[in-house]
């Protein structure tokens, strides 16, 4: 306690050295703050965006379905399946999809690629194909021979709204299937892959001609709160048979996964780089600022007090001004945070750059995370008194004669 009171009375006493030790640790723990806000935020976007677009964050399968996609691994039962996710808790909406790779013909081009049968009204919801509409119109659950096709994959058909084309493929049950089909309307995701090889057409259509009812290749489900997906896939892993496989976005999309591993490594590489120079300017700082002090640690020691309550005394300002600092610095970059959650930083000119990467959109928000708040605080306050810890130890090996003739 008189070492923490002395410190307090040095504190006051030397404001304009406390200020300066504030200011510089503020500003870096405000700067750690929102890096890792934006940082996550960023992240967030990009998985939000990428999942959006169509692959969903939780999928069902047949347990074989990945390693061999064909007919014979299908889900067969799909009117059991709906009925088990309906009960499941924490669902927002599932919907079916059946994926058959056919056969597209106009009259002077014929081109294979991805032709899906979607439950066009669930699929409002589950995926942006209604959003990146560009030419037309989406498709209604009341729709027959109609298609909604890839922009990309248009032009490689030279086709657009209104005209017709036909299609050649095999039917759930392998039988021969077979259409001509009108463009409805026409999209881009940003995805060039995704937007130049798929079709999709309305599920009960798609059902009669591709004898596919009550089957599907895939359900996707889109849980109440995406962070939840883990605990709702257990779920419905307990209510569905084990025939099935429930796989949410971090299995299916490994990629991504890698992608964001990766970016986050480089990510804290930089704040690293920048903190290690920043922790060396306060250790620099604060061994200047000892060393003006070292007569009046000698005559301190000169009139009794030890080295060990020096080093307390020296020990509980650094406290101090690191409390106060990284609660600042705290307060100022969550601030930051929140208000980049509430309004993103738009890269208003860049949205084309950004869809050549998946990204549906340009703006990019900060995450406020308290939980996240507290721990680069925490690690601020960790890192500030380590930077006065060598300092402090250095002045106080000086004996008291040495330190107080000290110049």
């Amino acid at each position: 306690m008189p070492c923490l009171s002395i410190a307090l009375k040095n504190v006051r006493a030397n404001k304009k050295r406390a200020a300066i030790t504030i200011l510089l640790i503020s500003v870096t723990t405000a700067l750690l703050v929102f890096a890792s806000a934006f940082m996550d935020g960023s992240h967030n976007q990009m998985i939000r965006s990428s999942l959006e677009i169509y692959p969903g964050y939780l999928q069902i399968t047949h347990k074989e379905f990945r390693e061999t996609p064909s007919y014979d691994n299908l889900i067969f039962d799909l009117e059991s399946i709906k009925a088990s996710l309906a009960k499941v808790p924490g669902i927002a909406v599932f919907a079916a999809r059946f994926e058959s790779f056919v056969l597209f013909a106009t009259a002077d081009k014929a081109v294979g690629g991805m032709l899906t049968g979607i439950e066009p009204e669930k699929e409002k919801q589950l995926s942006r194909l209604e959003s990146s509409l560009v030419s037309g119109r989406y498709l209604t659950s009341g729709d027959t021979n109609t298609l909604y096709i890839g922009n990309e994959f248009a032009k490689r058909l030279d086709i657009a709204v209104g005209d017709e084309l036909s299609f050649i493929g095999s039917g759930a049950d392998y039988s021969f299937a077979a259409d001509t089909l009108i463009v409805k309307g026409i999209f881009q995701t940003g995805l060039f892959d995704f937007d130049a090889s798929a079709a999709f057409m309305n599920k009960d259509y798609f059902d009669r001609i591709m004898a596919s009812t009550g089957l599907a290749t895939h359900v996707i489900v889109l849980p109440d709160e995406p962070r939840k997906v883990a605990i709702v896939a257990d779920a419905i892993r307990q209510k569905i048979s084990p025939d099935y496989s429930i796989e949410d976005w971090t299995s299916f999309m490994g990629g991504l996964v890698e992608a964001m591993e990766v970016d986050s490594i480089f990510g804290y590489i930089t704040l690293g780089i920048i903190f290690i120079v920043i922790l060396f300017v306060i250790i620099i700082y604060t061994l200047l600022a000892m060393y003006a002090r070292i007569r009046e640690i000698g005559i301190l020691r000169a009139i009794g007090t030890t080295p060990g309550q020096i080093l307390g005394m020296l020990l509980s300002e650094s406290i101090i001004l690191a409390s106060v600092s990284v609660l600042l610095g705290g307060l100022f970059g969550g601030g930051l945070a929140y208000y980049f959650q509430l309004n993103p930083i738009v890269y208003s000119g860049y949205e084309e750059q950004f869809k050549q990467y998946g990204l549906a959109m340009s703006a990019m928000p900060a995450e406020f995370a308290p939980l996240t708040i507290l721990r680069d605080m925490g690690i601020m306050f960790f890192l500030s008194i380590l930077a006065t810890l060598y300092p402090i130890l250095k002045v106080n090996r000086y004996k008291p004669i040495e330190a107080i003739h000290h110049v």
